[in-house]
């Protein structure tokens, strides 16, 4: 076999570090992106928020100057620059004398000087107290409304009104314990006693009693209905707690009786057999119905401490106009856009000063230039992305969503010229302030559905066309999804049976015979 030479030319495609920063920041929602430039900020030094009112043509972006659109929908994205200018320092800002620095102890304020007495002249050396909470340090008012009370330091508060003996104390302290977050108690006694004395059975007995007795006391607390061990029992609790009430319902006698029924035929509202089970008349039994459908089968969802997400749009459009001359601009939110700029001073001193290390510190300066890049080609394309979908989408914007028009990720990809992969990352996790409310980007994209006319209507207005007959119906004669769907089929959507099924539980509706009043 003979060797030789030979030259040969191709072309590969290779993910640089600047792109593949590029699509992770892309795909980033605003809070993990906010978490990604606090992260930077600590990492890279020549990385610096500009929170000062400057000329744009300076910092960059500044509030006088937001990034927004124009009448046609289309925003300019301000320029993210850098200043040489170096970090002005007030007279106030200015570094004391090491004495006196010493001597000063740290305050914060507005500049006021407030003369306090001396508590030296009263014989004592403790410092003034601020406040007649008694603590060293400042408690804030948002501090002590977002204190939570869970539901054992609910039950433990008011245990200590109980006269019981040290058994029965700790045996009730440790079922309190033992809840869940609904209120329910999962493990039965016995496993309870056998975790604590696995192999002592006689322990374990008098342990069982001592858990009875302080199970016995749990029920009697409130919430109503906390340590049952099952839906069943929580409900008898809470209707039981209602009879002993002045003016109890009638209906209470006939809903434990249901209560002691399986709850397959509760759940499916199975009045004929409750009927035979339960010995009442049907009009008692749908009394007793009612009656369980207003009590809590969660008795500890109150205390559960739920943290809310509030949802900041990257997107605002707002409507330009009237009638028929209405149009609709797109900008970006300006709250959810980080300030950043290249510190100048370290970027000055590294160009005059070469020495050791430079090459390192050169390469995190190229870092930061290109976050700031990376981020403006974010936001960019964001707003290229919106602009399109509103474009699309323009009868949403004034009719709501029941004129949403058919839409998929291949039309704004070719409009843009962009892949359907970044389309994809740029609709996931971004929201849009609209006038009929924030939605995700990708709420304003549904598939297709075929009508008598030969067109085409938008899964989305065809869910809002069912919430919208569910709304409207007869509460004693709800509509089946046949029903939905022949009315569909008269408005011309051919929208089958099934498919109907599917959209009815994306809207978290329930079928027509657990709809149906009593």
């Amino acid at each position: 076999m003979k060797q030789g030479l030979s030259l040969r030319v191709s072309q590969h495609l290779a993910l640089t570090p600047q792109l593949q920063q590029s699509i992770r920041l892309l795909q980033l929602s605003t809070l993990e992106l906010s978490q990604e430039v606090d992260q930077m900020l600590d990492d890279n030094p020549f990385l610096e928020l500009n929170l000062d009112e400057v000329p744009r043509e300076e910092f960059g972006l500044a509030k006088a100057d937001l990034p927004g659109a124009s009448d046609e929908g289309e925003a300019e994205f301000a320029d993210l620059g850098t200043s040489m200018e170096p970090p002005r320092t007030s007279a106030l800002e200015a570094p004391a004398e090491p004495d006196a620095q010493a001597d000063t102890p740290d305050w914060e304020g507005e500049g006021s000087v407030e003369v306090v007495p001396d508590d030296g002249e009263w014989g004592g050396d403790a410092s003034p107290r601020k406040n007649n909470l008694g603590g060293d340090e400042d408690v804030d008012a948002s501090d002590l409304a977002r204190v939570h009370e869970t539901l054992q330091a609910h039950l433990h508060r008011q245990a200590l009104s109980l006269r019981l003996c040290e058994e029965d104390r700790c045996a009730l302290r440790f079922l309190i314990e033992s809840l869940n977050d609904d209120g329910y108690l999962e493990d039965s006694l016995e496993s309870l006693a056998a975790g604590l004395a696995p192999d002592d059975l006689e322990q374990q007995e008098q342990l069982v009693h001592h858990f009875t007795v302080a199970l016995g006391l749990l029920h009697h607390l409130e919430p109503v209905g906390v340590g049952a061990r099952s839906l069943a029992e929580c409900l008898r609790l809470q209707i039981k707690a209602m009879q002993q009430a002045e003016n109890a319902p009638e209906a209470c006698e006939a809903a434990l009786r249901i209560c002691g029924q399986p709850m397959e035929l509760l759940a499916r509202r199975d009045f004929k057999r409750l009927c035979q089970l339960s010995g009442h008349s049907d009009a008692q039994v749908r009394a007793a119905i009612g009656l369980i459908g207003r009590l809590e089968p969660k008795p500890g969802r109150r205390f559960v401490d739920v943290e809310r997400n509030i949802v900041i749009p990257d997107v605002l459009v707002t409507k330009v106009g009237r009638g028929g001359q209405a149009r609709f601009r797109v900008q970006l939110n300006p709250d959810v856009m980080p300030r950043l700029r290249v510190h100048d001073v370290y970027a000055g001193a590294l160009k005059a000063h070469k020495g050791e290390g430079h090459q390192a510190l050169q390469q995190r300066l190229q870092e930061a230039r290109w976050f700031i890049k990376n981020i403006q080609q974010r936001f960019d394309t964001i707003l290229r992305v919106s602009n399109a979908i509103v474009e699309r989408q323009k009868s949403f914007f004034v009719h709501g969503e029941l004129a949403m028009r058919p839409l998929v990720l291949r039309e704004i990809a070719d409009e843009l010229g962009l892949h359907e992969s970044t389309i994809s990352r740029v609709t996931t996790a971004k929201y849009m302030s609209t006038p009929f409310g924030t939605f995700e980007l990708k709420y304003f994209f549904g598939s297709a559905l075929s009508t008598e006319t030969g067109g085409n209507a938008s899964s989305t207005a065809v869910r809002a066309l069912i919430k919208q007959f569910v709304a409207s119906e007869n509460p004693k004669k709800p509509l089946s999804d046949s029903q939905v769907s022949d009315m569909l089929k008269e408005q011309g959507i051919e929208c089958a049976r099934r498919t109907v099924a599917k959209y009815r539980e994306a809207l978290r509706l329930a079928p027509a015979n657990l709809r149906k009043s009593l």
